[in-house]
Parts: structure tokens; C-alpha cells; sequence
């Protein structure tokens, strides 16, 4: 949960040489990434001639595998492949990275070394408490622990190769982004993308409501989008599904219930419960509950907008009255402030739908798997009060979002699942009651498929479906701009929907970059809703969900005053993310262009046959 507490810009990094993407030093693959010539034999497959080992993928791969368990994360078959690739990825970028640094003629000097090791610590030795004071490195706690006899020549060793690797790398960013330089205006319109918010009311337009009639696609149709679109059909591991939902909208009466709950911890933590044991016990962050709430030391910025002004505000050891968020809940102590910087813990309590009412939808859903069984999820779902249908939904390892749902994987599991139980003769295409943050959901399989490239064939239906989708949405922009009409007449929101059979639902609060589960991301439902007066109903947002009105509920505007206080802190780290984003962009033009053998299928193969 951390890393959607804390704004889109992260954590700040404490120094600049030092790029959050060099896992590769962490995994310690080093050079026996490359084992010589590209027709070695064994070799998994090579890059530019150079050799990828058995080795050194096994030992990506058991490093990733180790992370994955550390951290919690179920093992399933899905996972397992999705680390072998990245793991088949990495090792990739790691020799495209060492035959650039070799082609630019990049190297480092002991001199440097030496300078980066007494001056720029590695990052997790900066995090150790020997090297801090009131909270914050200290670089001569850091130096003398150098010179003294706890420096064992191990130690320097390591220190030794994590620069050798680490400082090429960052010549090579620097040079990537040489010249480069992001203004003012530039810096205060990314603090505005993260800070302001919007919550809306809107209504959901359903296309085949308002175009009934399918429209008809051509052969020749389907074989120009699949020639104009060869790349979108190079594919991981996914499944094409029809979905049906109920959103578990939150209202202002949940709302309300969430901080009435704060509250009540509150006076709990005042009666002289232990913060710790009550974070652990209620707090939905779980990366912090574990730690009893705690989110370590952070400066103004870091946290969204209405957690930073508490935290800056609030005196040291007192529980703070509850705050809310998009994410919910908290309550706030601070444990130390130091200048800029406060160490501080929190519990989250999410907002979250009435249980009563939560058991009743999913009886209402339970109702229609039963009926999806004989008539399929479409007709099943027809008429039924709130419910929305969607049918063709692409749902890929990479991606696993449904729109309107939010997170699915386990909608993927179950897919992946089902399409063995069916073949055994054991099984149904329909989903049991799945549940997600935003909804509750059914799902039927209509194709569970493995990655690489689709032929015009296996695409066909695909491409038919997404045609199909685009004409109907055309034809029904001239129906939503009348339902649009009748408000700009003068009626309400909320009646124009009841006229027509829908619904007002509410939906927030959410930034323009992080997206939002009925919506999507950076579309034109985020352009309309913060571009849209509060109280006012915008122009249709025509989105990959589907079309709908939006009214503006609340909006919390970006303060001034707070990015200038932190400009500096915002410029490095968005100088920051610009070198990497430069980075990945030379690295993903690098793959483009090298020569890469993959020959994992080949010797798996071979080795099945034997």
C-alpha cells in the first residue's frame, strides 16, 4: 500500500548517482550473464553473439522466485512464467547495457571509485541505523565507519564491484540526457497532475441501449486493421472474456460509517492502547501495519496532499483526528520532526461498501450464474437492476484490469483454471461471484490462449469484436449527445437517467495520472472531469469503458505555496525520473534493434522428448 500512499513522484532518493533500476546488482548476476560466443552450446540464446547461460538464467530466476516468496506473493503457474520472462528480460538488458557501455568506451577510475565509496553510499547502507541521526543520514557516522576495523576488506570488496557496475551506468544516463532541463512550468504542471483531485458523479451510457442494431463488419474490414495493426497482435498469455459487474460504489453513508470507525480507534489509542498493536490489527496498509504503522521519515511532498499538511502540522506524539484521503482513512502520529522531515506511522481504514449490502449483491450476482449456465452470462445479465455487461474483454498477464472491476488476476487465474477443468470434461465457463475493491463480478471464457504472435485467424474474432465496438460506439454518440441535450435543456442529471433507465453513480477521488476504476487512465472521462465546472454536466467522454456523462462533485485545487517549497526536492526527483524514463526508452530502442535467439522453447522441448 506504500507506494499509493506516497505521491507518483516516490520516495525521494538520496542521491542522484544512484537510478532505482539497477536490480541487477541486487540479483548479482554480473558477467556470467554472457558466456562467450552465441553458438555455444547449451546456451538458452544469445544477444548480439554474445551467449545468455543455463546459469545465469536459473540463478535470475531462483533470485526473483526468492523475492516473490519474501514478499508475500502467491505462486501460481501464472506467476512462475510471468518471473521466467522477466528474468529472460533482464538478462537481455543486462548484456545490451554492458555492449553499450563497451561501444561508448564508458569506464571508471579507482580515483572515482574511491570518491563515490567515501561520498555516495550505497542505498541500503544509508538506510542502516548506525548511519543515521534524528532520523537522517549521516555522512560522518558513514565516513568513520569506513576507518574503522568494522570496514572488513569483504565489505570493501562488495563496495568495490557495486561501483564498478554501478558508476558506468550512470555516465551512461547522464549522456543520455545531456541538455536536457525541465522549467518551472513543466515541474508545477506534474505537481498538479498528482495533487489535484476530483470526485464525479456520472452515468453510464450502454451502448447496445442506445445502438441496438450490431453493425456488420467485412472480411476486408477485419484484414486491413490486422495489416495496420500487426504489433497489437504479438501477445502474453491472457483470456478473452465476456464480464458482468455491480460496482460497489461508495457512498457518502459508507463514508461516513469509515470515519465513524476512526474515530472510534481513536479513543481507543487515547484510553492507552498500543499504536503498534492496533495498526497491526486494523490498519488496511498492510506493507506498514506489519511494521506497526510505521512509514519511516519523509519530507513535504511525499505523501498525498491532505496526509502531508496533517502530518507537517500535527504535534509530535499526538494522534491525529481522523484524515481523509482517496485511499481511505488515517490516523496520524508523528514521532519526530526535524526540520523538513517527519518520521512518522499511521492506520488506514479503507472506505468500504456496507456488508449488508454487499451480501445482497452478491446474492443478486449468484442468481445469474446460475441462469449464465443454460442462456451465457450475456442474456443472463439483461435487465438485471445495476448490473453492467461487457462483452469481448481482452485480459492479459501484463494487464490484468477490467474496466469498471480495476484489478483481476484473479479473474485470470480462474480463466487459466477453467480452460483445464473444461477440457477434462469437468468444468463451466462461468465464473463463481469474483470480487474486486470496486466491484463484484462474473466472468465467462470464451478463449484462454498463450503468448506470441496471432495469425488473421486466431485475431479475426477479435478484430471483429473491437470493429464492432467502434461502429456501435459511433452510432450511439448521436443518441448520448440527446440524453446530453436534455440536461443542457434544463433537467437535472439524476432525472434525465431515471428517464432513460439508468443510474447516478459516484465515483472518486482520484488525480489525472493515477487513473480511476470506472474510467481507465489519462482518457477523455479524466479530461472532462477536471476540465468540467463542479455542479456542471460535461460533453459525452467517449473511453475504452464505453461512453459517459460526468458531473463534477468536488475538486481540491494544487497549492502554491507547497510546491515552492519543495521545488527543489520535486526537480531532482523528476530529473530523476526523466533519466530513467530516457533509459528505458534507449533500452527499449536497443532491443528493437538487436539480434536476439531465443532458443528456451527449443531446449525445453528437447528435453521433454528425452
Amino acid at each position: 500500500m506504500m507506494q499509493f500512499i506516497r505521491s507518483n513522484v516516490g520516495k525521494a532518493l538520496v542521491f542522484l548517482i544512484i537510478p532505482a533500476f539497477i536490480l541487477w546488482m541486487v540479483l548479482e548476476i554480473g558477467m556470467e550473464v554472457m558466456g562467450g560466443a552465441g553458438a555455444r552450446a547449451g546456451a538458452l540464446g544469445s544477444v548480439n553473439g554474445s551467449a545468455i547461460t543455463v546459469q545465469a538464467y536459473n540463478d535470475a530466476y531462483n533470485a526473483m522466485m526468492q523475492q516473490a516468496q519474501q514478499q508475500g506473493t502467491e505462486i501460481t503457474p501464472e506467476t512462475e512464467r510471468a518471473i521466467r520472462e522477466q528474468a529472460w528480460d533482464q538478462l537481455v538488458a543486462e548484456i545490451l547495457l554492458r555492449q553499450e557501455l563497451s561501444r561508448r568506451r564508458i569506464r571508471v577510475t579507482d580515483q572515482e571509485i574511491l570518491w563515490a565509496a567515501r561520498n555516495l553510499p550505497q542505498p541500503d547502507l544509508a538506510q542502516q541505523e548506525i548511519f543515521l541521526t534524528n532520523g537522517q543520514f549521516d555522512l560522518q557516522k558513514y565516513r568513520a565507519f569506513l576507518g574503522s576495523a568494522r570496514a572488513t576488506p569483504e565489505i570493501f570488496a562488495q563496495l568495490e564491484q557495486y561501483y564498478r557496475e554501478s558508476l558506468p551506468r550512470q555516465k551512461l544516463i547522464n549522456q543520455l540526457s545531456a541538455g536536457r532541463f525541465l522549467s518551472d512550468a513543466e515541474l508545477w504542471r506534474a505537481f498538479q497532475d498528482r495533487s489535484e483531485t476530483v470526485t464525479v458523479d456520472y452515468v453510464a451510457l450502454p451502448l447496445e441501449k442506445l445502438a441496438p442494431t450490431a453493425p456488420t463488419v467485412t472480411q476486408a474490414e477485419i484484414r486491413r486493421y490486422y495489416d495496420e495493426h500487426r504489433d497489437d497482435f504479438d501477445r502474453p498469455q491472457g483470456a478473452r472474456l465476456k464480464v458482468a459487474y455491480l460496482p460497489l460504489t461508495i457512498t457518502e453513508a459508507d463514508r461516513a460509517g469509515t470515519i465513524r470507525q476512526a474515530q472510534e480507534l481513536r479513543q481507543e489509542l487515547a484510553g492507552g492502547a498500543d499504536f503498534a498493536e492496533v495498526a497491526r490489527r486494523e490498519s488496511d496498509d498492510t506493507g506498514s501495519a506489519q511494521q506497526g504503522g510505521d512509514l519511516g521519515t519523509f519530507g513535504r511532498g511525499q505523501m498525498v496532499p491532505s496526509f502531508d499538511s496533517a502530518a507537517f502540522a500535527l504535534p509530535v506524539n499526538e494522534i491525529s483526528q481522523p484524515v481523509v484521503s482517496q485511499f481511505g482513512v488515517h490516523l496520524i502520529q508523528v514521532q519526530e520532526r526535524t526540520g523538513e522531515q517527519v518520521k512518522a506511522r499511521h492506520i488506514l481504514l479503507s472506505f468500504e461498501k456496507d456488508p449488508q449490502e454487499v451480501d445482497r449483491l452478491e446474492k443478486q450476482l449468484e442468481a445469474v450464474a446460475a441462469n449464465a449456465e443454460r442462456l451465457g452470462l450475456r442474456r443472463a445479465s439483461q435487465g438485471v437492476q445495476g448490473i453492467t455487461f461487457r462483452d469481448s474483454v481482452e485480459l492479459t498477464s501484463e494487464t490484468a484490469f477490467l474496466p469498471g472491476v480495476g484489478p483481476a488476476q484473479e479473474a485470470l487465474n480462474w480463466a487459466q483454471q477453467a480452460q483445464v477443468d473444461i477440457a477434462a470434461g469437468d468444468g463451466s465457463n462461468v465464473s463463481e461471484v469474483l470480487e474486486s475493491p470496486q466491484a463484484l463480478y462474473l466472468v465467462q471464457l470464451d478463449e484462454y490462449y498463450g503468448a506470441g504472435k496471432m495469425t488473421l485467424a486466431q485475431a479475426t474474432p477479435r478484430i471483429r469484436d473491437r470493429l464492432i465496438r467502434d461502429k456501435r460506439i459511433e452510432a450511439a454518440m448521436g443518441a448520448a449527445n440527446k440524453i446530453l441535450g436534455q440536461v443542457r435543456g434544463g433537467q437535472s442529471l439524476e432525472q434525465v437517467a431515471q428517464a432513460n433507465g439508468l443510474a447516478v453513480q459516484r465515483t472518486g477521488p482520484f488525480s489525472r495520472v493515477m487513473g480511476n476504476p470506472v474510467f481507465g487512465q489519462a482518457n477523455a472521462a479524466i479530461g472532462v472531469a477536471f476540465g468540467t465546472p463542479v455542479g456542471q454536466v460535461g460533453p459525452v467522454a467517449r473511453t475504452e469503458a464505453g461512453l459517459f456523462l460526468i458531473r463534477p462533485y468536488e475538486r481540491t485545487e494544487a497549492d502554491r505555496a507547497q510546491f515552492d517549497a519543495q521545488k527543489a526536492a520535486q526537480r531532482q526527483q523528476s530529473a530523476q525520473a526523466m533519466q530513467q524514463e530516457l533509459f528505458m526508452q534507449w533500452l527499449r530502442n536497443a532491443r528493437e534493434n538487436a539480434e536476439i535467439k531465443d532458443n528456451r522453447e527449443k531446449l525445453l522441448n528437447q528435453s521433454a522428448a528425452a
